[in-house]
C-alpha cells in the first residue's frame, strides 16, 4: 500500500497552480487533490475487471446521471449519461434542488446497475451492459416522499438488500438509514425492512450511504454531520440488519478540506483500497478528491493519519499502482462542428431535442428561442449549461443576432441562485447589448451588424467581468462586475441561452463557438 506524505510546507501555506485548464496528474507518479475540480456531486465508483465507472447526482441537468470512465482513479473522462430525463413530467420545468441525488453504481448478473433518488418521488434503478451505451428506462422501485440515497448489496447466499437515507426537508428525518430486503433482479421492496443506525447526538444529518460486505463483516458508509461541515463514518456489523458499530475515518482535521465524506470506496486489481469523495467548494460546486485507503482491525481508515487516529484528507500523494494513463481533463470548448453537443453541456431541465441545431448552419450552434418562465429569466428550462471546469477560467463566444425576432434575447450567461447575463435583445428600436445581473437589466450598447463576441472572465473568488467586442475588435469589459452565487445542491454553471417574451414567437440565434482559457 502506498504510504501517505505530508505537504512540505503547511496546507494552509501551500500555493497550487489554479488556472484552466485543471490536471490532478502530476505528470511524476503523483497526483494533486482534487482529481476534478468540477460539481460531480455524491460520487459512486464501481470497479469492473481494470475499469473504473463513476456516476454522480444531477438534480434537474439533462442528461442526467453522468458515466466517467478512467484506468487509474485519477485521470476521469466524461462518456456518457445514464438518463435522458428525469422520470417526472413536473421536470419539465427547473426544479430548485429538486430531481437526481445521490445515485449508486454497481456491477452484478453481467449487468451494471444505478440506484438513484428523486426525493420527491421515489428511488429508481436503471441497468445496462456497457456502460459507455444504452441505459434501460428507469424503473420506479419504491415510490415515496423523502426516500434518498439508496445503495444495493447483493449477498452471497443470493438475497439482496438495499440500505437508503431519509430527507430531513421532505420526510422530517435525516440521521436514520434503513435496510430492506429486494428482489434480487431489482424489481421490488420485500418488505419494509429495519432501522439499523440512529444515533443524532453523535453523528446528525446521516446519509448517503454505501454498502459493502468484505471477509464476513458488513459495511455501510456514511456521511454525517452536513454537506459542508461534516465528516465520514464507517459501520459494520456481522448481521445485515445490525446492530452497527460506529467510527469516524476521514474528517477536516487540520486541512483545508471542509466536509470530506460520501463517495466510494474501491479496490484495485492489485488490492490496493481508495476512497473518492467530494469537498463542497462553493460556487465550483462538490469536487472530488482521491484519499488513499489502508485496513486495519478491520476498518478502513482513509487519508493520513490526524488527531485521535481520524484520518486527514492528502493534498498530493503517489498514484494508485496501475497502469499509467495519459493526463486527462474534462472537456470544455465546443466549435459545435461535430454532429452533437459535447458532452459537457446539460440543459437546466428536461429537454426537447427541437430547441437546437447543429445542422442548420454547420459549424454553428443555433438556438431557437424558447418562452421565458415567470418564475425568472434564468429559471427557464432551456438553458444550455456546463459546470465550472477549473478555480479560474475565463469563456468567449460569438453570437449572429441577426435572426432574432422582436421580444428574443440571447446570450452568454453565468447561472446560480441569482444569475447574470450579457445578452443581445431586440425590440422596435433594434437590436442593443443587455446585462442582466441580480434580476435588472442594464443597456450597454446599439449593437450593428450581424454579430458580437462575448466574455466572462471568472475569478477564484467568484467575482465575474464581462466584456463584449467586435466581430474583429478588442474586449471591453463592464465597469459592473458579478459575484457568483452557487445554486442549490449544485455550484454555479456557465453556459448560453436564447429566450422570448411572453408573446413573441419565432426568432433564434447562432453561437460559433464556446471557447475556454486561463483567466
Amino acid at each position: 500500500m502506498n504510504k501517505a506524505t505530508s505537504n512540505p510546507t503547511p496546507a494552509a501555506e501551500r500555493k497550487i497552480e489554479s488556472a484552466f485548464p485543471w490536471f490532478a496528474d502530476l505528470g511524476n507518479g503523483r497526483y494533486r487533490n482534487p482529481i476534478l475540480h468540477a460539481d460531480y456531486s455524491d460520487p459512486d465508483v464501481v470497479r469492473h475487471g481494470d475499469d473504473f465507472w463513476m456516476t454522480a447526482s444531477s438534480f434537474t441537468c439533462t442528461p442526467g446521471l453522468p458515466i466517467l470512465h478512467s484506468r487509474d482513479l485519477v485521470n476521469w473522462k466524461l462518456v456518457n449519461y445514464a438518463l435522458k430525463k428525469v422520470p417526472d413530467a413536473r421536470y419539465e420545468q427547473y426544479q430548485p434542488g429538486c430531481g437526481v441525488w445521490a445515485p449508486a453504481i454497481r456491477h452484478h448478473a453481467g449487468k451494471f446497475w444505478i440506484f438513484f433518488p428523486t426525493p420527491d418521488e421515489g428511488i429508481y434503478v436503471t441497468t445496462a451492459t456497457d456502460p459507455a451505451g444504452q441505459w434501460s428506462e428507469p424503473h420506479l422501485l419504491q415510490a415515496g416522499k423523502g426516500l434518498i440515497d439508496p445503495c444495493p448489496l447483493w449477498d452471497d447466499d443470493g438475497k439482496a438488500y438495499l440500505v437508503h437515507a431519509y430527507a430531513g426537508s421532505r420526510a422530517g428525518i435525516k440521521h436514520r438509514l434503513r435496510v430492506c430486503p429486494m428482489a434480487p433482479d431489482g424489481s421490488r421492496l420485500l418488505g419494509e425492512g429495519e432501522i439499523v443506525f440512529h444515533e443524532p447526538e453523535k453523528h446528525p444529518t446521516l446519509e448517503g450511504p454505501k454498502f459493502l460486505k468484505r471477509e464476513g463483516w458488513y459495511y455501510i458508509l456514511a456521511p454525517a454531520g452536513g454537506v459542508a461541515t461534516g465528516w465520514q463514518v464507517v459501520l459494520r456489523s456481522r448481521n445485515i440488519f445490525g446492530p452497527y458499530a460506529d467510527q469516524i475515518v476521514l474528517a477536516q482535521g487540520r486541512t483545508p478540506i471542509n466536509g470530506p465524506h460520501q463517495g466510494a470506496l474501491v479496490d484495485t486489481a492489485r488490492g490496493e483500497w481508495w476512497f473518492i469523495h467530494f469537498q463542497d467548494a462553493g460556487i465550483h460546486g462538490r469536487i472530488l478528491h482521491l484519499q488513499p485507503v489502508r485496513w486495519e482491525n478491520g476498518w478502513p481508515l482513509m487519508g493520513t493519519n490526524g488527531p485521535d487516529h481520524i484520518g486527514e484528507p492528502v493534498l498530493e500523494h503517489t498514484k494508485p499502482n496501475l497502469p499509467t494513463s495519459a493526463p486527462a481533463t474534462l472537456p470544455t470548448t465546443d466549435e459545435f462542428k461535430a454532429v452533437a453537443l459535447g458532452l459537457q453541456w446539460q440543459w437546466n431541465a428536461n429537454h426537447r431535442d427541437h430547441w437546437y441545431s447543429l445542422s442548420a448552419r454547420p459549424g454553428w450552434l443555433r438556438l431557437f428561442a424558447q418562452p421565458a418562465v415567470a418564475t425568472g429569466w434564468d429559471h427557464a428550462p432551456h438553458l444550455l449549461l456546463q459546470k465550472f471546469p477549473a478555480p479560474t477560467f475565463a469563456v468567449e463566444t460569438a453570437v449572429d443576432f441577426s435572426a432574432l425576432a422582436e421580444g428574443n434575447e440571447a446570450g452568454l450567461m453565468i447561472a446560480g441562485r441569482q444569475s447574470a447575463a450579457l445578452a443581445a435583445t431586440r425590440n422596435a428600436d433594434g437590436v442593443s447589448l443587455v446585462f442582466r445581473s441580480n434580476g435588472a437589466a442594464a443597456t450597454i450598447a446599439k449593437l450593428a451588424g450581424a454579430t458580437v463576441r462575448l466574455r466572462v472572465q471568472v475569478a477564484e473568488s467568484g467575482e465575474c467581468t464581462f466584456g463584449y467586442a467586435a466581430s474583429d475588435g478588442l474586449f471591453t469589459a463592464l465597469e459592473e462586475s458579478f459575484m457568483t452565487q452557487p445554486g442549490v445542491w449544485i455550484g454555479a454553471r456557465v453556459g448560453l441561452y436564447c429566450s422570448h417574451a411572453a408573446g413573441a414567437t419565432g426568432g433564434h440565434a447562432d453561437f460559433n463557438h464556446f471557447k475556454f482559457a486561463p483567466r
